[in-house]
C-alpha cells in the first residue's frame, strides 16, 4: 500500500516539471524579440511597425489560447484523478488498520456479547443483532489499563470469563443456564471483586449512544419518568424521603430499558446509583461506608449483577416476574383473599390527625358518621394513626382519651367498617415501654458500644425513640404479646405497619443478626407478622410483601407538584415488582415529610370563591379543583383512600361529581381491578401498568401521566391547575371514549382533546370489529 502511494506521488511530479519549464524559455525570448527596444530607435515609422507587429502578437496569442485550453483540463483531470486515488487508498488503509485493529481487541463472547478489554467497554446485541446495551465497565480505572487471564486458583469452573487488573479489579462474566420456562429470555452474570480497599467496582450503562430509555429502580425528586430524564448523584441505594434528593419509599434491584435488557443487581452488593451525572449514562458502584452499608459482607467491595435480554422489553418484564418467584396466590387463605377484595372494592378511610389531642373516640365516631352521611360510599376500613397509644411503643390504647374504645369499635362493626391500627417499631424514650425493653436488652444497639446502650433515632414528630431488634428472637415474642393483646381486648381487624425509611434507622445500628443494609430490616420485619398477624399495608419496602399486604406510595402534599408525582411513582412501583400498591390520600395527606415543623391553621381560609374550607381539626382542605382532579384519578387506581371527605366542602358539585365518580368505579373499575387481580397473583403483572406494558411502542415510552388498568382502560387525567384540555396517546386498537362514547383509533396521539372540570378522560378497549 505504502508502495502504491509513492508510485502516484512520483508520476505527479514527473507530468508537473516538463510542462514549465518551455513555457518560461519561450515567454521570455518573445518578450526580448518583439517589445524591446532603446530609446534612440523610436520613429512615427517605427511606432505603425509596432503597433502592426503589436496586433499581429495578440491575434496570434488569441489564436493559441483555445488550443491551450484543450489540453489543460486533460492535465488537470489526470492530477485530479491521481491525486483522488492517493487519498483513497490512504483512506482505506488506515479504516481497515483501524477496523482490524479494533476487530483484534474486542472479543466476542456467548454469541451476542462484544467486549473491548483495553477500553472495558461491553455491547450486548439481541437475536436480531440490534444493540440493545452499552456500557463502560470499570470506570474506575484509569486510562486503558492492561487485563490479564486470571490465574488458575482464580478461576472458576463454570465457564465464566476470568480477566484482572492487577491489584485492581477481577472480572467474572458468565452466560446463565437458560430457563426452560423463559422463552427468549438470555442472562449474563457479571461479578467484579475489588482487590484493594480504596477501590470500587464502577461500570455505567449508556442511553444516549443506543437511544434507549431506562426504567425502575425507584423514585426520588429529582427522578421521574423515565429515569434517565432525571439526575442524581451517586447516594447508596436505600429507602429514604425522596423531598431530600434520596430514593423513596420503595425500591427494587431492578432496571429494564426500552429494547429489551434488564438489570437486576444482586441484594448483596453495597449498592450505589448515580443518573446523568458524569454524562448522559446511568452508573452502578459499590462501595462500603459508614451507615447504609457498614455491615461488610466480603473484606473489599464486590458487585454482582444480571443482563438479562429478550426480543422486546414487554415480554422480558412479563417473563423475568412471573419466573423470579412462586405465584403470589401460594399459601394465601379465604380470609387473606377476602381481604385483598375487599382493599379493591371498598375505601380505606385514614384518620390521621397531626396532633395526638385530637384523636379520640368522638373523632372516630363523628367521621364515620359523616361517612355513613354520604350515602354512596362504602364503609371499608378505618385506619387509624399511631395516636391510638399515648407514646409510640406502648402498644396499648391510650385509655385517658379512649375510654370506651371498645364499645366505639364495636358501633363501627356494626355499621359495617374494619378497624386497622397503625403499628410501628419504634419505641420513644417517653413511652412507658422504653424502660423495659433497655433492661431486656430488645433495642437495637450502638455499634462497637456496650450491647445495654441503645442506639437513638428521629421518628416522625419523636426527638427520640429506640428501635425494636426484630432480629433478636426475645423481641418476636414480647411484641406479639403486646399486639395480641389489643386485638382481644378491642377487636381489631388489621394492623398497618408503619416501618419508616432507612434513615430512620439509627445511624450506628447493630443488630443481633448482622443486616445486609438497613433496609432488610423491614423485610424481617414483615416477614415475622405476615402470616400471623392480618396486615393491610405497609409504608415501605424493598421485596415484595405477601398478599394481602398492599405497599403504600409515600404521603404526598396538597399541591399540584406532589398531584404530578403519583401516576409516574405509582409506574414504578408496578414496574418494580409490586402489583398490589396503596396510594395516598385523595387531595394529599395531612401528614407528610416535613408537615411536623407546621401548626394547624387557627382559622378556615374560605376564600370568596370557594375554593378552600377549613376542617373541624384547624386544618385546610386541599384547594377544590385539586381535589376533584386528585378524586378524578384516585377511582381508577387500585385502593381508593380518603382523609379529607368531600361533603366538607359544603358544595353541590363536590358532592355530585363524587358520586358519579364513585358509580363509575363500582360498574366499571372495581370488576376490572378484580379480574386483573388474579393476573397479578399468577404473573406479578401490575394492576397499573405503564402503556408501554400494553403496547410495547416507542410512542408511549415518554408518556407520565397516563396508565392503563390492565390491558382494558386507558385514563388521561389532568394534573395542571386551570386546564381544560390536554395532549392524549391512545395505544393501538379500538377504543371507546369515556367522556362522549365515541370510537377513537388507537396508536396515535390526540391533541388539544378537551376535559372538562367535571370529567375525567378514560378510554375503554373494543374488539376491532366493532367498528363495522
Amino acid at each position: 500500500m505504502d508502495g502504491c502511494a509513492q508510485d502516484g506521488l512520483f508520476d505527479h511530479n514527473h507530468e508537473i516539471s516538463p510542462l514549465r519549464s518551455p513555457r518560461r524559455k519561450i515567454g521570455a525570448r518573445r518578450f526580448r524579440s518583439e517589445f524591446s527596444m532603446d530609446d534612440d530607435e523610436y520613429s512615427p515609422s517605427n511606432s505603425v511597425t509596432s503597433v502592426n507587429s503589436l496586433a499581429s502578437l495578440l491575434k496570434e496569442k488569441l489564436q493559441s489560447i483555445p488550443q491551450k485550453m484543450r489540453k489543460k483540463p486533460t492535465d488537470y483531470k489526470l492530477r485530479a484523478f491521481v491525486g483522488l486515488m492517493f487519498l483513497a487508498v490512504v483512506f482505506f488503509v488506515g479504516f481497515a488498520y483501524v477496523l482490524y485493529h479494533q476487530q483484534a481487541l474486542t472479543k466476542a463472547y456467548f454469541d451476542n456479547v462484544q467486549f473491548n478489554e483495553p477500553k472495558r467497554m461491553i455491547r450486548i446485541f439481541n437475536r436480531d443483532e440490534v444493540e440493545i446495551l452499552k456500557a463502560r465497565l470499570a470506570v474506575t480505572i484509569q486510562g486503558k489499563g492492561k487485563a490479564y487471564p486470571c490465574l488458575p486458583e482464580h478461576r472458576r469452573s463454570d465457564g465464566s470469563v476470568c480477566l484482572e487488573w492487577l491489584h485492581d479489579l477481577r472480572f467474572y462474566l458468565k452466560c446463565l443456564p437458560h430457563d426452560p420456562g423463559v422463552d427468549n429470555t438470555t442472562c449474563y452474570s457479571i461479578h467484579w471483586k475489588a482487590l484493594r480497599p480504596d477501590f470500587s467496582p464502577n461500570d455505567c450503562f449508556d442511553w444516549s449512544d443506543t437511544k434507549v430509555h431506562w426504567y425502575g429502580g425507584g423514585q426520588s425528586a429529582n427522578l421521574t419518568w423515565p429515569l434517565n430524564t432525571g439526575s442524581i448523584d451517586y447516594t447508596p441505594f436505600v429507602t429514604g424521603d425522596m423531598q431530600k434528593s434520596q430514593w423513596g419509599n420503595v425500591l427494587t434491584r431492578y432496571l429494564i430499558n426500552s429494547k429489551g435488557a434488564a438489570i437486576i443487581i444482586d441484594d448483596e452488593t453495597p449498592l450505589q446509583i448515580s443518573v446523568n451525572r458524569g454524562g448522559r449514562e446511568i452508573c452502578l458502584r459499590g462501595q462500603y461506608d459508614d451507615f447504609a452499608y457498614a455491615n461488610r459482607l466480603t473484606e473489599f467491595a464486590e458487585m454482582r449483577y444480571n443482563i438479562c435480554t429478550s426480543i422486546d422489553m414487554k415480554s422480558l418484564h412479563s417473563s423475568i416476574h412471573s419466573h423470579r418467584r412462586a405465584p403470589l396466590w401460594d399459601g394465601l387463605k379465604p380470609a387473606d383473599m377476602q381481604t385483598l377484595e375487599s382493599l379493591i372494592s371498598e375505601p380505606v378511610w385514614q384518620i390521621a390527625p397531626r396532633f395526638k389531642h385530637e384523636l379520640q373516640a368522638e373523632t372516630i365516631s363523628k367521621y364515620t358518621e359523616d361517612v355513613i352521611n354520604l350515602g354512596f360510599l362504602k364503609q371499608g376500613h378505618v385506619l387509624i394513626n399511631e395516636f391510638w397509644q399515648n407514646e409510640i411503643g406502648d402498644l396499648t390504647v391510650d385509655t385517658s382519651r379512649f375510654e370506651t374504645l371498645n364499645i366505639t369499635i364495636d358501633k363501627l362493626h356494626r355499621r359495617g367498617f374494619k378497624v386497622v391500627f397503625t403499628v410501628q417499631p419504634f419505641i420513644s424514650t417517653e413511652s412507658k415501654n422504653f424502660a423495659e425493653t433497655v433492661q431486656k436488652r430488645l433495642l437495637i444497639s450502638e455499634r462497637n458500644s456496650d450491647r445495654r446502650i441503645p442506639a437513638l433515632t428521629r421518628f416522625k414528630s419523636l426527638a427520640s425513640a429506640g428501635v425494636l431488634d426484630i432480629t433478636n428472637n426475645r423481641s418476636v415474642p414480647w411484641i406479639t404479646e403486646k399486639l395480641q393483646a389489643v386485638i382481644d381486648t378491642y377487636h381489631i381487624d388489621s394492623f398497618y405497619f408503619d416501618l419508616g425509611t432507612a434513615y430512620n434507622m439509627p445511624h450506628y445500628y447493630q443488630c443481633e443478626k448482622q443486616l445486609i443494609n438497613p433496609d432488610q430490616y423491614k423485610t424481617v420485619f414483615t416477614k415475622t407478622f405476615e402470616k400471623s398477624l392480618s396486615i393491610i399495608g405497609v409504608s415501605s419496602a424493598v421485596s415484595l410483601p405477601r398478599p394481602p399486604i398492599f405497599v403504600s406510595l409515600p404521603p404526598f402534599e396538597s399541591t399540584w407538584d406532589a398531584l404530578r408525582l403519583v401516576i409516574p411513582t405509582m409506574l414504578t412501583y408496578g414496574v418494580n415488582g409490586f402489583p398490589f400498591v396503596m396510594p395516598g390520600a385523595v387531595g394529599g395527606d395531612i401528614y407528610w415529610p416535613g408537615s411536623e415543623q407546621f401548626l394547624p391553621t387557627s382559622k378556615g381560609s374560605l376564600d370568596p370563591s370557594g375554593t378552600n374550607s377549613t376542617q373541624d381539626n384547624g386544618i385546610d382542605l386541599p384547594e377544590r379543583e385539586l381535589y376533584i382532579r386528585w378524586l378524578q384519578m384516585a377511582t381508577f387506581l387500585p385502593v381508593m383512600k380518603f382523609t379529607h371527605l368531600p361533603s366538607k366542602y359544603n358544595d353541590e358539585r363536590v358532592l355530585e361529581m363524587a358520586k358519579n365518580l364513585t358509580l363509575l368505579r363500582q360498574k366499571l373499575v372495581t370488576p376490572l381491578l378484580l379480574k386483573y387481580k388474579r393476573e397479578a397473583l399468577e404473573e406479578g403483572l401490575p394492576l397499573i401498568r405503564p402503556l408501554w406494558l400494553v403496547t410495547g411502542g416507542d410512542s408511549s415510552l415518554y408518556v407520565q401521566d397516563e396508565f392503563a388498568l390492565g390491558d382494558e382502560i386507558v385514563v388521561a387525567p389532568i394534573v395542571h391547575q386551570g386546564e381544560t384540555t390536554r395532549e392524549v396517546y391512545l395505544p393501538a386498537g379500538l377504543w371507546q371514549d369515556g367522556i362522549d362514547g365515541s370510537l377513537r383509533k388507537g396508536n396515535r396521539w390526540m391533541h388539544e382533546y378537551k376535559v372538562p372540570t367535571d370529567k375525567v378522560a378514560y378510554f375503554l378497549r373494543k374488539p376491532d370489529d366493532m367498528r363495522f
